[in-house]
């Protein structure tokens, strides 16, 4: 994380604040690991627009997207999110914006491995839309 908001700070005289989440993948239930698939290109594509819109709406300096792919075990880093701004609340907000889309837009499957040799897709959330719904322009998401 330090590498990258050094990055992503470099130059950026102007910056009052870095939003960041630092997504991992959560245990209990028995659970191991969770595998992401995706469609190379397609991903990067929506990622980069999901990042344009966050600069775009809240006048970011800098947004960084990091999103991982394959198997991954309880506790280890899936996603990190950091936006630049001049001032904090920008920052957060964009933070939460970029996540929520991510959640909703990005097109990443996610299977889930259990101890007991169960696996099982993640299903998309009520609560996940619920949350991207709020960013809305004009009665629409997005």
């Amino acid at each position: 994380m330090d590498a990258e908001r050094a990055r992503l700070m470099q130059g950026a005289h102007e910056a009052g604040g870095v939003g960041a989440f630092l997504g991992v993948v959560r245990g209990g239930a028995g659970l191991r690991a969770l595998t992401l698939e995706h469609y190379p290109g397609m991903t990067e594509s929506m990622i980069g627009r999901i990042a344009a819109e966050a600069q775009a709406r809240f006048g970011l300096l800098g947004c960084t997207i990091i999103h991982r792919v394959g198997r991954l075990g309880v506790g280890e880093p899936i996603v990190l999110v950091l936006c630049l701004a001049a001032h904090r609340a920008a920052a957060l907000d964009a933070t939460a914006f970029v996540m929520d889309w991510l959640k909703t837009r990005a097109p990443f499957w996610k299977r889930e491995e259990f101890e007991d040799g169960r696996t099982a897709w993640v299903d998309a959330r009520e609560a996940d839309d619920a949350a991207a719904a709020r960013w809305a322009r004009d009665g629409r998401a997005g």
